[in-house]
């Protein structure tokens, strides 16, 4: 009985020491402690690396908000986002519905030189044969826009030998419209009739250039 107790003892000591020392190699963890900072501000850079990671690897809502994912346009607006940080395809958008009212009032009043520096050199001579045509005829277009409807981005392109990006856009607007001769009568339209028209405009720009303006470079329907 008592060479059974005394074993039972040495073995208890045994384990309280074996239990100490693997106490002071490995330290102790309570629950989900968090790991200890190294160095000051160990902590916040860990999770400011975590935050880069999780925004770097997930999905770009500012794109997929406005284009199919997995699509050329949306692949060619990631690239463009990469060559220019500071792009945006929501400002770009607010932007183009902004200009589309412009240039397309100062078209049909006759107002080009307004606009000439958002158009591109053959989109400048194509409008002002129109209006020089209308000028000659004695013709005046009396026109006023009355909202956009709809205004959706159909494809998005990037040169990387010139590092061009090119964005196709398609514009359904409404206005009101009506023709007028030398003496101001109306010879086409209707001052209340609310008509859609229907675009297809292409906006580009050099990427990293000084001017942060896109230009109109090809219309259509």
């Amino acid at each position: 009985m008592g060479n059974s107790l005394l074993s039972i003892l040495v073995l208890a000591g045994i384990a309280i020491f074996l239990i100490l020392r693997l106490r002071s190699v490995l330290g102790t963890r309570e629950g989900f402690e968090k790991p200890r900072a190294e160095y000051p501000g160990a902590e916040e850079a860990t999770r400011v690396k975590r935050d880069f990671e999780v925004i770097d690897g997930g999905v770009d809502h500012d794109i997929v908000d406005n284009v199919e994912a997995g699509t050329r346009a949306a692949e060619n607006l990631a690239a463009i986002k990469r060559m220019e940080p500071s792009f945006n395809v929501a400002e770009f958008l607010s932007g183009a519905r902004g200009a589309y009212e412009m240039i397309l009032m100062a078209f049909e009043h006759d107002d080009l030189d307004s606009i000439k520096p958002f158009l591109s050199e053959d989109v400048y001579e194509a409008f002002a044969s129109v209006v020089a045509d209308r000028q000659a005829k004695g013709l005046t277009i009396d026109s006023q826009f009355i909202g956009l409807r709809e205004i959706q981005i159909i494809d998005a392109d990037l040169d990387r030998a010139t590092d061009e990006a090119e964005i196709k856009i398609r514009f359904v607007g409404e206005t009101t419209s009506v023709v007028r001769n030398a003496e101001g009568e109306v010879v086409e339209g209707d001052p209340q009739a609310v008509k859609r028209q229907k675009d297809i405009w292409t906006f580009a720009r050099h990427l990293g250039s000084a001017d942060p303006n896109w230009q109109l470079v090809a219309t259509g329907a």
